[in-house]
């Protein structure tokens, strides 16, 4: 309640602010400032009134507006090596008036003055002509665009590429191939993983706000890192600014599922709204401590542990809010000085908030074994139906400075982003296993995820000469503190009773610290002008694991009420503080130091490559060092540390060559061949096991694992019919050796254990279209289109002997389509987009062979997969001076997900295809409404 209170005031503020700025002022003049010749927006170019100091700078897009009282005013527009325009006689009154500039280039300044800016790719424009003049083949979305779709963070971001999709709403996979196929930078810097148990970033963590833009690299080169196949993914964060200003937007949204009905919620700390709860839910003894134990039961591993006394939260019970909506805080600030010596500073600042509930009733959560063909029915392996109440906080900030020098030929940057993000989730879970027993389980889940990456970076042009380096620092933590379960099944007695009751502690930390230079030159041999770089690379990883769990004992002979495990109220009646002593109910802690472990890594890389333009041909060749040390430090005893280190080493070249043939001005080829690299993390690499509660099983790591190469060839064809439109086909081949999959093996027939695996080989291939058109030439003024799709097909063969079979690769899609219709006017201020996603039919989980081949009664438990669903996005906004509001619509159809898994049987000498639902659940709708104010 008080939620809505303050809100609505911050909203009330708002308006009566804009209400008082709207009525002071009598009239708005604004309009477009664009290049005479190419149209295309000239982002900074200022429109100033003459004899005063007020002006306004243009936008990302062209935008200019300028607030004014009653009057008539002379108007100075001017950009750097474009000829100025004076307009006079501008009349202002009660209206906005209207006026578009087209400014034409200034050839004689342009040969007085050398002019040395860094290329901005902020916009659609320049993006895409960064594209077309690349090296690489590469795409990519600019802040423009994502202000157009009003996508929340990165995940969402980044879907809107060719052949991207996404995973869990946070994991990246781009042409068909899991997230450890994909590598990530930040503004030039690696960023570690943000997740505990696999290779993969997590893109949620970014906020959409914070992105200037994202390039995805589809074809290796020197420069890059060799450990990507799938895409080189490169975040750019904001940086200086083409104006200065303060921006505070506030936003709502309402799901159709979870808002004003039943919530579920555990205690929680003072601290979880920010997303800083893990110190209420800490273990005094922190994760190597020795805890607190009742006196004659502190011997050896079965020390009986005092629950009341370690710090632990006792308290089980659940209340029940209703959410009234979810809520998104945005504040910016920027700003530019230039002094009169001719240096130029800038500093850009940011933070954003966001808290936001999910619910998820009645999900199908099962998993089937071989289907019964003498019986004609199914077999269940685990069937059951969960219930899923998720409250997600995300804090981030952000602070880049930039100065420029009176030399305008050198540049330096210090950027910083920080994000933290908690996910506090209930769940609850009914029905039976294989044995079959009859299950109901309870999860109390909280995580926090943290991140900061920094950089200082310079650039430096000369000549004929060009010069880069950074170095950066980048942090990652993800804690799970205090994850409690409880677990009760009717396997003793047939009577539902108490099983198992459990906390778990976790903890990871990662540190990167990376530095980077490369160096340019370029030559002249009469009318060839090839192009040398080179550069050197150096990487330093740690990662730190540590878990501890513990078990709930209590004695037979114990002062409990009698029969207490049986109680069907486990929260209320038996785990309370009265059922608490040295023989009533306990804490025993399950040792074990082979689930921690330790990892370093060392990377130092160099490359060379050579561009040769000859004609309409641009040959670009190079080759890449990496030496990579991995040390993994694992305990040998279960009961004691006794650490080990084992050592991976790889010492590889890595040949690329990227060719371009410009048919004309606006049409070209590309074909590009490179090797690749994709090594075993540390987490695949140890014997840590984890129990994942929403598979239902263990995950534990293989120290056996190979690394795989990877060889790649693209094809591309790319036209470029005008400014900011492209059309794009492009063909790829991988063929993998020794690639990473993910399995799982039955342990005592019933209970499956996730693992990793290197399987013989894999092929990956596929056809991607993208297509961004302007839609002027049939009469649709101010709409443009957007599509890419992509046709995927990809095959894992296992080597003879195992388990495994051969299949598509795991999260392979064998079609993606993203495509939008956006209206964007400029002079009434409406912005609008209607956004279409569907992907194919991809394997999430992994089947494999049951039962004995020896005896002839082996099967296969088939595959699960992803099924097909379409996904629309509506988003409009509309702009009133200063003030703009945005108003859209996710997931419009709202459709159910469903995972299934399918089987070819004959049942009674009729072929039949079994249809099984391994899991489904309704995502719901949602309704976003925010206000936005630029002061």
């Amino acid at each position: 309640m008080s939620m809505k209170v303050d809100l609505g005031k911050i909203l009330f503020l708002i308006l009566f602010l804009t209400l008082s700025v709207m009525t002071a002022m009598a009239g708005t003049i604004k309009g477009t400032i664009t290049d005479k010749q190419t149209r295309e927006p000239l982002t900074g170019a200022t429109v100033q009134i003459a004899g005063t100091t007020q002006g306004a700078i243009a936008d990302m897009d062209g935008n200019y507006s300028l607030d004014v009282k009653d009057g008539t005013y002379t108007l100075y527009i001017k950009y750097v090596g474009y000829k100025d325009i004076v307009l006079n006689n501008v009349k202002a009154g009660n209206a906005d008036v209207v006026l578009n500039f087209e400014l034409e280039s200034d050839a004689q300044a342009l040969s007085e003055v050398s002019i040395v800016a860094a290329a901005k790719k902020n916009n659609e424009v320049s993006l895409m002509q960064e594209q077309k003049r690349s090296l690489v083949v590469q795409s990519g979305v600019s802040a423009q665009q994502i202000a157009k779709t009003q996508d929340k963070d990165a995940s969402e971001v980044i879907k809107r590429v060719p052949g991207v999709s996404i995973i869990d709403e946070k994991f990246v996979m781009v042409r068909g191939l899991s997230q450890r196929y994909n590598n990530v930078w930040m503004n030039g810097s690696a960023v570690p993983s943000s997740e505990a148990d696999s290779r993969a970033f997590s893109f949620d963590i970014i906020p959409s706000s914070q992105l200037d833009n994202m390039v995805i690299v589809k074809s290796p080169a020197p420069e890059y890192p060799a450990d990507f196949t799938g895409g080189f993914i490169l975040i750019d964060t904001k940086d200086m600014p083409s104006e200065n200003g303060f921006n505070l937007s506030i936003g709502g949204a309402i799901n159709d599922r979870t808002h004003f009905k039943d919530f579920l919620k555990a205690k929680g700390g003072n601290m979880d709204w920010l997303g800083f709860g893990t110190g209420f839910r800490t273990l005094d003894a922190g994760m190597k401590g020795a805890l607190n134990t009742y006196p004659n039961y502190a011997n050896g591993n079965t020390a009986r542990i005092d629950i009341l006394n370690n710090g632990l939260n006792n308290d089980w019970t659940l209340k029940t809010i209703k959410p009234v909506g979810d809520l998104k805080v945005n504040l910016s600030y920027n700003h530019k000085w230039e002094t009169e010596s001719g240096r130029t500073y800038g500093m850009l600042a940011a933070v954003n908030y966001s808290n936001t509930y999910k619910t998820y009733l009645d999900m199908e959560n099962s998993l089937y074994g071989p289907y019964d063909t003498s019986n004609d029915k199914t077999v269940f392996l685990r069937k059951a139906t969960d219930n899923q109440y998720s409250n997600d906080v995300r804090l981030g900030a952000m602070l880049n400075l930039t100065f420029q020098p009176r030399d305008s030929r050198h540049r330096y940057e210090f950027k910083n982003i920080f994000n933290q993000i908690a996910k506090d989730r209930y769940s609850e879970r009914t029905g039976f296993n294989a044995q079959p027993d009859n299950i109901n389980n309870m999860e109390y889940y909280y995580s926090s995820r943290t991140t900061y990456n920094t950089q200082f970076t310079g650039k430096h042009t000369f000549d004929a000469n060009k010069l880069d380096w950074s170095i950066g620092y980048a942090y990652a933590n993800r804690n799970l503190p205090d994850r409690r379960l409880i677990e009760r099944t009717d396997r003793t007695d047939e009577t539902m009773s108490i099983y198992r009751i459990s906390r778990e502690f976790t903890k990871l930390d990662e540190h990167i610290a990376s530095a980077n230079v490369n160096y340019r030159h370029d030559f002249q041999f009469g009318n060839i002008e090839p192009t040398l770089k080179t550069g050197l690379y150096g990487e330093y990883r740690t990662r730190t694991y540590n878990t501890r769990q513990f078990q709930y004992g209590w004695d037979p002979d114990n002062a409990l009420p009698d029969r207490f495990e049986f109680d069907t109220d486990v929260v209320n009646n038996v785990l309370i503080d009265s059922n608490y002593g040295t023989d009533k109910l306990y804490m025993q802690e399950e040792v074990n130091y082979m689930n921690n472990y330790e990892g370093k890594n060392t990377q130092i890389s160099g490359y060379a490559g050579i561009n040769i333009p000859v004609g309409a041909f641009s040959l670009y060749a190079g080759v890449r060092y990496e030496h990579n040390r991995q040390e993994l430090i694992m305990n040998t005893r279960q009961y004691e540390e006794s650490k080990r280190s084992t050592f991976y080493d790889y010492n590889d070249l890595f040949p690329s060559l990227n060719a371009t043939y410009k048919l004309n001005e606006k049409h070209q080829l590309r074909l590009a061949y490179g090797k690749s690299v994709n090594r075993p993390e540390f987490r695949e690499l140890s014997t840590s096991v984890y129990y994942d509660f929403d598979l239902g099983s263990d995950v534990m790591g293989n120290s056996g694992l190979k690394a795989a190469y990877i060889q790649n060839v693209d094809l591309r064809y790319e036209w470029y019919p005008d400014n900011g439109e492209q059309i794009s086909v492009a063909l790829f081949y991988k063929h993998f050796k020794n690639p990473i999959e993910w399995t799982y093996t039955m342990s005592g027939g019933t209970d499956p254990i996730y693992s990793y695996i290197n399987a013989k080989g894999a092929d990956n291939y596929g056809i991607e279209v993208d297509i961004r058109k302007n839609l002027d030439f049939i009469g649709m003024k101010n709409f443009s289109l957007s599509f890419n799709g992509a046709l995927i097909k990809s095959k894992v063969q296992f080597a003879a002997g195992t388990n495994n079979i051969d299949r598509p690769m795991q999260g392979q899609s064998p079609y993606l389509i993203n495509t939008g219709l956006f209206y964007n006017n400029t002079e009434k201020g409406w912005n609008a987009a209607i956004l279409y996603n569907r992907i194919g039919k991809r394997i999430i989980g992994v089947g494999n062979r049951y039962g004995s081949s020896s005896e002839g009664d082996a099967r296969n438990i088939p595959n699960s997969y992803e099924m097909p669903r379409n996904s629309i996005d509506l988003s409009a906004s509309k702009k009133f001076g200063n003030l703009e509001i945005k108003a859209a619509i996710r997931d419009l159809l709202a459709e159910r997900y469903y995972f299934k898994q399918f089987e070819d049987v004959v049942v009674n000498g009729q072929a039949r295809t079994i249809e099984e639902i391994t899991r489904s659940y309704k995502p719901g709708r949602s309704y976003n409404l925010t206000i936005g104010y630029n002061f």
